[in-house]
């Protein structure tokens, strides 16, 4: 149990018990003097009931002034989403409608609809060899923004983006070494990163290279020429969970890039390994419809927070039904209601 004042406590109790001494006191001193008098007073352990129950009232009044709390669990959805968002030139492609970049993004503005104001949500494109980011807040129409202004245009690796969600995550550049470690990466179990992509994997990009950015309003950026299976290794141990949405079909179509025609299919595999290795989710999504349920098919972690819980209201409850009953009893005992 937490006090706000203690002070208030203290001197609520010394009140209670100097009233509880001056009680008990003023009853010897009455018994002694019928005694003296040759007169029986009345004795028994109801005598006094009344007084004690005011007694009572008085301390318990005095601890509600005090404002106490206790700290209680409460499951709530809370953390961290970053949605990182392919944008590169196979997400052009139209054998989702419109398109896969825009289906991807109508489904993650409904995803972003969907979240409580206690989840802080972030948005990371990459593409273009580079990293665009919008760092995770409660503010979701900042998110919402930065979906919209997404455009398709050259091609990066998954590793890179989801060194650049964990940076986002974390609010701090996130570097990979040779040997697969993230130093001071933290341990993140409230957060998660939703990647919609169709798999199509170009390989590591050197951001500080190729120009890991921020967008407007800030951000963070980071790469490496880090590959797909060692990014999502880093963020399983940090605890991170991946769900990944397969955007495109396995059938695939053609799409337009450089002047070239170039074939592009859904590599599920690969998403579902990145997946895998985070304890995350796959999501396969080759229409529409099935991008519109994604927000309501990947369920965020709860987390247990403790919150405080105010006792005073039902202190002062208590307090008033011991002074009404110590009143009640002293005016049954003497007649008198002063």
């Amino acid at each position: 149990m937490n006090i706000a004042s203690p002070a208030l406590l203290v001197l609520g109790l010394l009140t209670a018990a100097f009233l509880a001494w001056a009680t008990v006191t003023v009853a010897r001193r009455r018994t002694a003097a019928f005694a003296a008098a040759g007169v029986a007073a009345r004795s028994g352990p109801g005598r006094l009931a009344g007084a004690w129950l005011t007694i009572a009232g008085i301390a318990v009044l005095a601890l509600a002034a005090a404002g106490p709390t206790v700290s209680i669990p409460v499951s709530h959805a809370k953390g961290t989403v970053v949605l990182a968002v392919d944008v590169s030139g196979s997400m052009a492609a139209t054998d989702v409608a419109p398109s896969r970049l825009s289906a991807a993004k109508q489904a993650a503005e409904t995803f972003i609809d969907a979240q409580p104001g206690s989840v802080d949500v972030g948005v990371v494109a990459f593409g273009q060899g580079g990293i665009e980011t919008a760092i995770p807040g409660g503010d979701h129409a900042t998110a919402v923004a930065a979906v919209r202004r997404l455009s398709t245009g050259g091609g990066t690796s998954l590793g890179s983006a989801i060194v650049a969600a964990l940076s986002s995550i974390t609010r701090k550049t996130v570097t990979i070494t040779p040997q697969g470690n993230a130093q001071g990466i933290g341990y993140w179990p409230s957060a998660t990163i939703v990647l919609f992509s169709d798999g199509q994997d170009g390989g590591g990009v050197n951001a500080s290279a190729g120009g890991a950015g921020r967008a407007s309003g800030g951000g963070y950026g980071s790469g490496a020429n880090v590959d797909t299976a060692t990014a999502a290794a880093v963020a399983g141990r940090a605890g991170v969970h991946i769900d990944t949405v397969g955007v495109g079909t396995a059938a695939g179509t053609t799409v337009v890039a450089g002047g070239y025609r170039l074939f592009t299919a859904l590599d599920a595999a690969t998403l579902k390994s990145i997946a895998q290795a985070t304890g995350g989710s796959y999501h396969p999504a080759s229409n529409a419809s099935e991008l519109n349920g994604i927000a309501s098919s990947i369920d965020l972690r709860l987390t247990v927070g403790n919150e405080p819980l105010p006792l005073a209201g039902a202190l002062i409850a208590l307090a008033l039904a011991l002074l009404a009953a110590g009143a009640v009893l002293t005016v049954i005992r003497t007649g008198r209601v002063v």
